[in-house]
């Protein structure tokens, strides 16, 4: 294999980067970005980097040195626009064509968007220039600012918002946010955190329309109510970045669909990260992002599936103060244990709390808030008896 292009400048695309020097590949490697950004970290753009705590250099992946040391070719501001996995080249956006041995596919999600969310004023927070925008407009003097959406992104930006002093609205068409991740009892809990931070939450409402000519004036819901608004920031999910694989002969489900090694129905074609399917799900989620390029390079660079992902699943979450872990595989019926704290009116106390999932008198999953190190020591416990349930099967 003389060639590899890793098509993604992502956090996911330099892992693999940085896997396939560390497993000893010394060939041409080549790295494509659509954005002109080196790679950067996305979770503080919805929190620390519209506070302004951090900046822009802190949210560097890399440097100088290291990047040099890759020895790659980096080929940024320029989209993918075809995979030709016959004639192995990756075709280009400004018609250049990379000839290559081997892809590995990182091309992330986008937000989606809500119809007519082109007025100004209205925002989805997934790249560092949407960050770079909703951080202007924030800085002009106290706004309404509604947030449509709320999940992870939602909450944290909700939670940055309120912490600059804006009056912050989020509307969640779910009866509560978070319930598939959570479910319904923990997710009443961690909702609970809005209202300490001074924010509305309304729930299982859907939004009808925006309002405005130029610049957003309100949003509209589903139960005939509007909202006036300053400031609208769309957080209603992602989309995986797979466009540009029409046509071609991998297999597209809700992501590039993969084996439980990352690699696709193609020789020499495996995935990572937000856009990649791997083993049924797909995780946009940090750890996944930096742990499958080790498993998917291995594959790689022997052809073949050889090794395969063995991990638990783990996000994390800053909002209004509080920092939410949640570890394991939760699935509906599971009875929830309050091991730490205590639930008062279903709100997380100050000192929070840790509760674990149970099935059949296993833990399947953790979750924490501010418990730091009761969850990583439950968090372990959790990968020591995945790893004995999963020698007992093979």
């Amino acid at each position: 294999m003389r060639t590899v292009t890793v098509v993604g400048a992502s956090l996911s695309g330099l892992y693999a980067a940085r896997e396939l020097r560390a497993q000893g590949f010394d060939g041409r490697l080549v790295i494509i970005g659509e954005e002109p950004h080196a790679p950067y970290d996305r979770p503080p753009l919805s929190k620390d980097f519209l506070t302004g705590r951090t900046d822009e250099a802190q949210l560097a992946l890399t440097d100088t040195e290291e990047t040099e040391g890759l020895g790659a070719e980096w080929l940024l501001g320029v989209r993918a626009r075809g995979l030709d996995a016959r004639g192995r080249t990756v075709l280009l956006g400004d018609g250049r064509t990379v000839a290559t041995d081997g892809v590995v596919i990182a091309t992330g999600a986008s937000a989606r968007r809500l119809p007519g969310d082109r007025l100004a004023g209205v925002h989805t927070l997934r790249t560092l220039d949407d960050a770079r925008g909703l951080r202007e407009d924030l800085g002009c003097g106290t706004r309404r600012i509604v947030v449509i959406g709320g999940g992870f992104i939602g909450a944290e930006t909700a939670s940055s918002c309120a912490a600059l002093g804006h009056s912050v609205t989020v509307l969640e068409a779910a009866a509560l946010p978070l319930v598939p991740q959570l479910g319904a009892e923990m997710a009443a809990a961690c909702a609970a955190l809005h209202r300490r931070g001074g924010v509305e939450l309304i729930i299982g409402t859907g939004v009808a329309g925006l309002r405005g000519t130029v610049a957003v004036t309100g949003v509209e819901l589903s139960d005939g109510r509007t909202l006036p608004a300053d400031i609208v920031i769309v957080g209603i999910g992602a989309t995986p970045n797979t466009a540009w694989l029409a046509g071609s002969t991998v297999v597209l489900r809700d992501g590039v669909l993969c084996d439980d090694g990352c690699a696709t129905a193609l020789p020499q074609v495996v995935a990572v990260g937000d856009v990649a399917r791997v083993g049924g799900s797909r995780a946009e989620h940090w750890t996944s992002a930096t742990e499958q390029p080790r498993v998917a390079v291995a594959n790689l660079l022997a052809g073949r599936t050889t090794r395969t992902l063995r991990s638990v699943p783990y996000f994390w979450s800053d909002q209004y103060g509080s920092r939410l872990q949640f570890a394991g595989r939760r699935r509906d019926g599971d009875t929830v244990r309050i091991a730490e704290g205590e639930l008062t009116g279903g709100a997380p106390p100050d000192g929070g709390f840790l509760a674990l999932y149970e099935r059949e008198g296993r833990t399947t999953a953790v979750l924490s808030v501010d418990r730091p190190r009761p969850f990583m020591r439950a968090r372990r416990e959790l990968v020591r008896e995945e790893g004995q349930v999963s020698s007992g099967a093979a």
